[in-house]
Parts: C-alpha cells; structure tokens; sequence
C-alpha cells in the first residue's frame, strides 16, 4: 500500500533536498545517457508537490511539476516503467509532457528508494523518438539504479580501517628515471575501501586507484579483494586483469549490492604512452605542459555490477609528452574541491604546484573540516 506521508518523511530524513550538485551522481548520469542512447536522464527526488533533480541532462532545469509526471506514476508503482511511444498508449497519450514541452515518447524509470524501502525518487532515460528496450536494457537500469541509490544513502562518515588502509598502500613511492611521482591517501574515519597501488614493471608503471562503495569492514575487505586480484600475474593486460577482478566480484558477492570503481593504468616509462581502463571511476585526468587538460573517460560499469565480460573492458590510451602530467584520484577528493567545476581546480592546481606540491594540498585538505570522506591522490608528471 503507497503512503505518501511516510515516504515524505523517508525522504526529509535523507537529507538530499535542494544540496547542491554532486560529481559521483552527475557521472552516473553521464555514463545512463552514452549506454542508452538518449538525450535526457534525470535523478528526480518526488517531494510534495515538485520533482526536484538531482542531477539532469537535457532537461533544462532542476525543478518540474509532480502533477502528472512519469516519474510520480513509477514512484506509485515503485517498480520499473518502460514507456516505448507514449504517444501511442491510452495512459500517457494526452499527459502534458506528451503533448507539450519536452514532447516526450520514450521513457524508463527505475524507482530510488530510502534505507527503510520507501520509493522517494527515480533514475529515468528519456527521448523525444521512439525506442525498444530490451531485457539487458532494463538490468542494466536497475544496476544504476542501485548505484545512484548508494551513493545518495552514504553515510557523511565512512569508518576507515587504519591497518587496513596502511596495507593496502605501497611502502614509498617508486623512483623513476624522468618521471616525478607523488602519492596520498588520507583515511577520514576508521574503516575505508579507497586504496591506491604503484607496481613497476620491466618498462612501465601501472597504477591502480580503487574505491569500494559503502561503509564499515565490507568495503575494506572488498578492497584488499579487488588489490590481489589486480597484483595477480602482473604479465596480463589491463583489460583482462580487470574482467577478472570482475569476475571474482560477481561470483562471490554478486548478492550483496557492493561493487568498486577502479582505474588500472600502465604508463611506458619509455615512450609515455598509456593504457587505461576505467571502470565507473571517471576521475583521471591529463594536465599538458601548454596548460591545457584533458579528462579521461569511458563507459565501462563499475566491478561487482554485471559486467564481467573482457569485451566490456575497452582501454583509453594517449601519452604523456615531455612536461604533461597524469592524475588520478578517489571521488572523496571531489569534498574538498570547487563543487562546480571540481576536475578545473584540479588541474588548476597541478599546474600551480606539480605533483609533490598537489598531492600535500590534497592531504591537507582531506584532514580538513569540510573532508567527509577519505582521498586517494596519484600523480604522474613526465620531466621535460
């Protein structure tokens, strides 16, 4: 049975109303809009009277009405609703949003819901054409779902295991020959699943920069999991390492929810070429010597979320000319910086004080009182 005044009360409780926008949610975002194809997706939060937006694309604004919305009629159904052509079904052939502005036809929502099971919000994927959409499709809408959800019922304090986290961290920083390299990672509680790893190889340094979603000893342990099975037969590539951390994942703890974004790089100590695959992190950066930078992207899902196919894993490759410099950090970096335009003070910064110089202020920082989560910084510069 839907109560609404018990669902409002879930959602106050969150605390999520009208804060501002948030990196790990506006990704999520990004990456529903490339996989599916569409020029709209909305995190929507259903208060009284408004749909209020987390994060939108294509939406031209952060409020709409609640009245009529497809959002409210998954919210009340709390399940999944797939709406192939609108306009050619009874139920939403004359709703304003059809017939008027953004003169929708497709649409898919997944229900969000509070930590006491209350339907509060929606992910929804949204186009102005007609669209199928397969049985994939809609797994593939739930898992974002569910990572969307994890990220808005975060705790503001994640416990970090301190012995934990010191082990998961390589004893110094490896010395290469033209390269400056500088690492942190800054535990804010007692428990964490951030860690970071630098491995040299006969010709290149691979890196590894990992966060495990949720709270307490989980996390932690999952961690040192993903660490192991990345470290195992070092003579593998990237892509095939990742799938079977993957794989190791979905086998194990498929039935828990948990899952890790990742960055596993290798950089040729030689050439500066690099080789990169991302897994749902979307954090890794490449600041030039002209002062011009450039953010590495790609639409792989994050480990543990269904995704354990080598095909599924494509690698990013650029290089590091003379001067350039490669960063890579957690998301809990995103706390402590500009939250407009995070990954711009974040090569602002690199340029101003280099590597060793960046990494200090982003520790500094993290034990600061704005921090709510650890950072994990690694940084890269190739000398001119």
């Amino acid at each position: 049975m839907f109560d609404e005044e018990r669902r409002l009360a879930a959602l106050q409780e969150m605390g999520v109303l009208d804060t501002p926008p948030d990196e790990r949610v506006d990704r999520v975002a990004r990456l529903a809009k490339e996989m599916f194809g569409v020029p709209m997706v909305s995190v929507s939060l259903l208060d009284r009277d408004r749909q209020w937006r987390k994060t939108q694309i294509g939406l031209g604004g952060n409020e709409a009405p609640r009245e009529d919305s497809f959002c409210d009629y998954t919210v009340r159904e709390s399940r999944m609703v797939v709406v192939k052509d609108a306009s050619n079904e009874a139920m939403f052939a004359d709703n304003p949003f059809v017939v008027g502005d953004p003169h929708l036809r497709f649409y898919a929502g997944h229900p969000l819901y509070a930590p006491g099971g209350e339907p509060v919000g929606t992910l929804c994927v949204i186009d102005t054409v007609p669209h199928e959409f397969t049985e994939g499709q809609g797994e593939l809408l739930r898992d974002l779902a569910g990572w969307v959800q994890a990220e808005l019922t975060r705790d503001e304090e994640l416990d970090h295991a301190a012995i934990i986290q010191r082990a998961l961290q390589p004893s110094r920083v490896p010395e290469i020959p033209g390269f400056e390299i500088a690492a942190s990672a800054v535990a804010r509680g007692q428990l964490s699943g951030d860690f970071y790893d630098l491995l040299v190889l006969e010709d290149s340094l691979r890196i590894t920069v990992a966060d495990a979603m949720g709270k307490g000893a989980g996390p932690a342990i999952l961690a040192a999991g993903v660490r192991a099975s990345l470290r195992t037969l070092p003579g593998r590539g990237l892509a095939e390492a990742m799938t079977e951390a993957d794989r190791v994942l979905e086998e194990d703890l498929g039935d828990t929810g948990m899952f890790v974004t990742a960055v596993h790089a290798d950089i040729d100590t030689g050439t500066g070429e690099i080789e990169l695959v991302d897994a749902g992190h979307g954090l890794s950066i490449i600041v030039r010597a002209d002062g011009s930078w450039e953010h590495l992207r790609s639409a792989g899902l994050p480990l543990g979320m269904g995704s354990a196919d080598l095909a599924e894993r494509q690698s990013i490759r650029t290089a590091l000319g003379p001067g350039d410099t490669f960063a890579c950090a957690s998301d809990g970096l995103l706390d402590v910086l500009d939250p407009e335009q995070p990954l711009v003070e974040c090569a602002r910064l690199i340029r101003e004080l280099g590597p060793e110089g960046v990494v200090r202020a982003a520790a500094d920082r993290a034990r600061g009182a704005t921090a709510i989560d650890d950072v994990t910084v690694v940084v890269v510069r190739r000398n001119a």
